[in-house]
């Protein structure tokens, strides 16, 4: 039996500078120039599932373009090199019907699909978070079954339709649970606030199984309490996280469709991702980078940063 090969690093920053070399995520090889994957970066250029600003399809781009930046050999806070244990590469983007919702869903399932038949895991980075639906599509045929979810979001996303269309960037997760694509004992909101749209929301949002961590809650509870919440609900399944960028208050992450005040701190996400160290994340996505309405790069280096995080997460999963 032959030693697995040594994976392919990322190009340094002390032999070329950090502004020059590929365009892949964090300078990853591609995935063609991998024997094997362990994690693959995918993009899915599409925002025809918004509902307010558009231009989520040039996130991959920008958080593609921002993650130039990171230091990615040695993550001191999981005490892991991501990039040594594990095969990661960027697999380009998943190419979709801009005009036909329908077509692209089964477009970006097939899509993840095939990435799933040469990769352990998928971390994606959207576009709007239509696309979360046949992510989850494909994890359950890639694991066997449904999945625990955290979700990350301003909004719940459990709305039923949007001017009578059931597949938008506000409906994936009803969607999901009529599919029973995730664990409705094992679900989980971060980072919900704001008005909503009926007196029923909430209610039909419980009815589907989903607790809720409100944001507001962050004021009353330590991180370290906000975590094993997190981690009581989850349990030990296989774990799908999906990251809407809006969770974070506008002031760290204006670029985006639909902006919520008084969101989460880059702190207080990235600090709540490294407390689940360990959990058995198999797959993720980080959506709703819309770069036209951004400033100084502050949520495509944000969405970067989050990737980057989820990268980590893997990499520490159990044996």
């Amino acid at each position: 039996m032959t030693d697995k090969k040594e994976p392919i690093q990322p190009v340094s920053g002390t032999v070329v500078p950090r502004y020059a070399g590929p365009s892949t995520f964090a300078r990853l090889p591609e995935l063609r120039d991998v024997d094997q994957c362990d994690v693959a970066i995918i993009g899915v250029p599409f925002d025809a599932g918004t509902s307010y600003r558009p231009g989520a399809r040039f996130g991959p781009q920008a958080v593609r373009q921002a993650s130039r930046q990171l230091r990615t050999n040695y993550h001191p806070d999981y005490d892991v090199e991501p990039f040594k244990v594990q095969q990661v590469a960027d697999a380009g983007d998943i190419a979709c019907n801009p005009f036909d919702i329908d077509e692209a869903i089964k477009q970006i399932e097939k899509g993840a699909d095939d990435l799933l038949s040469k990769a352990g895991s998928i971390v994606t980075i959207g576009g709007d978070h239509t696309i979360a639906l046949p992510l989850l599509r494909s994890v359950n045929k890639k694991v066997g079954g449904p999945v625990a979810l955290v979700h990350f979001d301003a909004h719940l996303d459990t709305w039923d339709t949007y001017f009578g269309a059931p597949y938008t960037h506000g409906t994936p997760f009803r969607r999901a649970r009529e599919e029973s694509l995730f664990l409705d004992d094992a679900s989980m909101h971060i980072g919900i606030r704001g008005p909503l749209y009926s007196t029923n929301d909430l209610k039909n949002d419980r009815d589907l199984g989903f607790k809720t961590i409100h944001c507001d809650e962050f004021q009353s509870n330590s991180i370290d309490q906000i975590v094993q919440r997190i981690k009581d609900r989850i349990g030990d399944n296989p774990l799908y996280i999906s990251i809407d960028i809006d969770v974070l208050d506008p002031a760290h992450a204006p670029g985006t469709g639909t902006p919520e005040v008084a969101g989460m701190t880059t702190r207080e996400i990235l600090n709540v991702l490294r407390g689940l160290a360990g959990s058995q994340l198999v797959s993720a996505d980080v959506v709703e980078v819309a770069p036209a309405y951004d400033h100084a790069e502050l949520t495509s280096t944000a969405a970067a940063t989050i990737v980057y995080e989820l990268i980590n997460i893997i990499a520490r999963n159990p044996k």
